[in-house]
């Protein structure tokens, strides 16, 4: 993917082929706009969007001619960045969009043309940002949603921490031009629940422990109508949520447990579970975690984040059906009180679980509140989501989430989820062979680890093993919801969380409440 930076280059490189004069020290919040140009067929020049052949207008006619002399060929995410223009606009990025046309690769398992847009209205939102753009109208191109998501996600930013005089300014976005304006509604939704996850993820641990965590859920989602219960320690206690509590025994910081509720529809109706992991700062206990690399764990709660952000675009989006989400938080810290290798803990099944390696705390951490969860709202699915094991990473790195499913319909609405958003899903198996690995044991039932390498088959053989009649998916995020190091997606920043998989989530939830 190529990067925004290095593609981008200003009109001062122009040598004056405009005379108008520049504006941006003038205006005190300037304005600038995005277009695109589609690469052309063949001996073809490329052809620019009819958003940019209307911006041309209204500069006076000065656009077109210079995408011509400055030969820009529609490369995906390649531009350049002109300024000087009389008017309304103080500068104006123009990107390569790719083909036109583009549409679903089944070998990439995604809808091309989608993507570009996202790439394309992302680069040219983020160069007219670092450009000093207050106010930026971008190009809806054929895909006015896409563009808005791609433009959106680019120019957020974490950067409470830094002193305000210092921040760079996130510009206000709007659709220019031609377009479905209610589309690019729906886009800015989705974008700002990603946007939302990215921030709690990214949020340093002292800065979001789990009252921090529960706090921040109940203002983000209580005033979109979706209810938001805080069960305390003693409740936790008091439902014997042993598991959980072996985890969070060894910190400080008290465990709550988040009990959230949308309801789009008849409340009889039977609702989806998310279960999202929420380890707000996971060290690894006493199998400590080395420490180079080791402030990424702050973002061991992105599962959580997710479904946080899931249910702040159904509410906001009116989703028809009914959500619940329960989010176990806690802390894993190495202390005299923590969690010990081999220590082992009954379920409320009566399964018995051997922790043989407490770094592997994630699936101990889930055991009890999946239980709980299925037992207390009947969902008609369940979907557990966190950064569970590294075997996902290795696998398929930033490039898909890993999923885990026991039907075929939901992992082929999962799929085309993916397809549509750009975040993709992978399937991975649930052999029994994996399940053998993890239940043959001499002492005790369950093991929290199993043998060999396929630690994230294995993790998800032992939350299977605790959804025993119901639909289920298990969504393993360790690549894509934390730091994405190589190759990140262009409207996503590198060294930052992500966010990833809360659009590809919502998108199939989406489907599945609007079949019609």
């Amino acid at each position: 993917m190529p990067s925004l930076r290095s593609m981008i280059r200003t009109c001062a490189q122009l040598s004056g082929r405009s005379n108008a004069r520049a504006f941006a020290t003038e205006c005190k919040k300037p304005k600038g706009a995005v277009v695109g140009v589609y690469m052309g067929d063949g001996d073809k020049p490329a052809k620019p969007t009819k958003n940019a052949v209307l911006l041309d207008d209204a500069v006076g006619g000065n656009l077109i001619s210079l995408i011509r002399e400055r030969a820009i060929n529609g490369a995906l995410g390649k531009g350049l960045l002109f300024s000087g223009f009389e008017g309304e606009y103080q500068a104006v990025a123009v990107i390569g969009a790719g083909k036109h046309g583009a549409a679903y690769n089944e070998n990439e398992e995604m809808d091309e043309g989608m993507e570009n847009v996202r790439i394309a209205a992302g680069t040219g939102a983020r160069a007219l940002q670092l450009h000093g753009m207050h106010e930026v109208h971008v190009d809806a191109f054929d895909y006015p949603e896409q563009a808005a998501e791609g433009a959106a996600l680019a120019v957020w930013r974490f950067n409470a921490n830094k002193r305000k005089k210092h921040r760079l300014h996130t510009p206000k976005l709007d659709m220019y031009g031609k377009g479905d304006r209610d589309a690019w509604i729906r886009g800015l939704f989705k974008a700002e629940s990603q946007n939302l996850a990215r921030r709690l993820s990214d949020t340093p641990a002292n800065m979001m422990t789990p009252s921090i965590f529960a706090q921040a859920t109940v203002d983000a989602l209580c005033p979109c109508g979706v209810s938001v219960e805080v069960r305390s320690m003693d409740w936790i206690e008091d439902m014997s949520l042993n598991s959980f509590l072996m985890i969070a025994k060894g910190s400080c910081e008290p465990p709550l447990m988040l009990e959230c509720s949308y309801c789009g529809t008849s409340p009889e109706d039977r609702p989806v579970l998310l279960l999202g992991q929420g380890l707000t700062f996971h060290s690894g206990g006493l199998c400590l975690k080395p420490k180079k690399g080791m402030d990424k764990y702050r973002g061991a709660m992105a599962g959580a984040a997710v479904c946080v952000g899931v249910l702040r675009a159904a509410a906001a989006l009116s989703l028809p059906m009914n959500i619940t989400a329960v989010i176990p938080l806690c802390e894993h810290m190495p202390s005299g009180m923590a969690v010990k290798c081999g220590d082992v803990v009954t379920l409320l099944n009566g399964t018995t679980m051997g922790i043989k390696s407490v770094g592997k705390a994630p699936v101990v951490l889930m055991a009890d509140p999946l239980l709980y969860a299925q037992a207390t709202f009947k969902p008609k699915l369940v979907i557990d989501i966190g950064t569970v094991a590294k075997g996902v990473d290795f696998g398929v790195g930033g490039g898909a989430s890993g999923l885990w499913t026991t039907s075929k319909s939901v992992f082929e609405s999962f799929r085309k989820a993916g397809g549509i958003t750009g975040d993709r899903v992978w399937r991975f198996p649930l052999f029994n062979y994996y399940k053998q690995i993890v239940n043959n044991n001499i002492t005790y039932d369950l093991c929290n680890t199993g043998r060999g390498h396929a630690s994230s088959c294995l993790a998800a053989a032992i939350l299977h093993s605790l959804v025993p009649c119901v639909d289920w998916a298990h969504l393993d995020i360790r690549g894509t919801g934390m730091i994405t190091k190589v190759n990140p997606l262009p409207y996503l920043l590198k060294g930052s969380m992500t966010g990833r998989p809360t659009r590809t989530v919502f998108q199939f939830l989406f489907q599945m409440g609007c079949q019609d």
